[in-house]
């Protein structure tokens, strides 16, 4: 995978997330064929920073029922990065 954009498709923002962030630590959803070395890359290459440890996670979607017609489906499936940036490194997610 060469294309950062297509690795990295959305960062999670939540409670959980914020409080990592304080640490350098950040959390995104990325692609389900991603490695950890494609994460690493396209995040340095995204941001320009540092990445000193990448975990992954893949999570399962929920069982959801339909209000309506009481048929069960469930959300799609997704792969999250947990991406450690070195000491003094950090991402502004929240730019205008």
């Amino acid at each position: 995978m060469n294309d950062f954009s297509q690795i990295l498709i959305r960062p999670i923002v939540s409670e959980k997330s914020y409080g990592l962030m304080e640490d350098g630590t950040y959390v995104f959803v990325v692609d389900r064929k991603a490695t950890k070395i494609d994460v690493r890359r396209a995040v340095e290459a995204a941001f320009g920073v540092t990445v000193t440890n990448v975990n992954t996670l893949n999570r399962k979607g929920k069982s959801v029922r339909n209000r309506r017609t009481g048929q069960m489906s469930h959300r799609s499936d997704e792969k999250r990065a947990i991406v450690t940036l070195k000491q003094g490194d950090s991402i502004n997610l929240f730019e205008n």
